[in-house]
């Protein structure tokens, strides 16, 4: 289970901001970028492995990186946790869906593992019950749909901070693969700088392949 600590707000350099940003109605804000994903992709193909999971891993293991991306609001406090995980929908046979979790692991095999699994168990079935668990990063893949926006379904009666990540269509133009992701963030705790510090960290861990450095 992933630890988690206690944040001191006194002292905490965006308390003004973390105050100001929960007024709001609506604090979520969102981002589309484009990444270059042609390494993951051949990453993928070479080992014949979840394309989707490869990438999933990358932006889990970035997410790992950037602190605010660890950051949850719980009772008003803010909390760091130690690990964030992944929560995602996973398509089904018959054109629905259902709603994995997918635990980070440092080993890219480790977690891969893991993952499959999670996969083969919500294909199986037909509930549509979502872990209950705050430190993870909802996500969902549109793999039909090269977006250039994107907007999210919300309960605004329950609190939420976690970060969502949405994939869309890999394109291929000039010998290059890329896809749009969808970044939205609750700005209470997440600034633009965070958001692009978190681009960046993904987009290098795609340009490489996975396990080196």
């Amino acid at each position: 289970m992933s630890g988690r600590r206690k944040l001191d707000m006194e002292n905490w350099a965006r308390k003004p901001h973390f105050e100001f940003f929960s007024t709001f109605e609506e604090p979520y804000y969102g981002v589309v970028v484009n990444v270059e994903c042609g390494a993951a992709y051949q990453f993928a193909k070479a080992r014949g492995i979840s394309f989707f999971l490869c990438y999933l891993y990358q932006s889990l293991a970035a997410a790992q990186e950037i602190e605010p991306f660890r950051q949850r609001i719980e009772e008003n406090e803010v909390y760091v946790y130690d690990r964030i995980n992944g929560g995602s929908t996973i398509g089904r046979a018959n054109g629905t869906f259902g709603y994995g979790l997918f635990v980070y692991r440092d080993s890219f095999d480790e977690f891969l593992e893991g993952a499959n699994r999670e996969v083969e168990r919500v294909r199986a079935g037909s509930d549509l019950t979502r872990n209950p668990a705050v430190n993870v990063i909802r996500y969902s893949a549109l793999p039909w749909i090269d977006f250039t926006s994107l907007s999210h379904a919300r309960m605004f009666s329950v609190p939420d901070s976690c970060p969502r990540i949405s994939f869309g269509k890999m394109t291929e133009s000039g010998g290059k693969r890329s896809m749009p992701v969808a970044i939205h963030v609750n700005h209470v705790l997440v600034d633009g700088i965070h958001v692009g510090q978190y681009v960046d960290c993904f987009q290098e861990r795609l340009n490489r392949r996975i396990g080196c450095a």
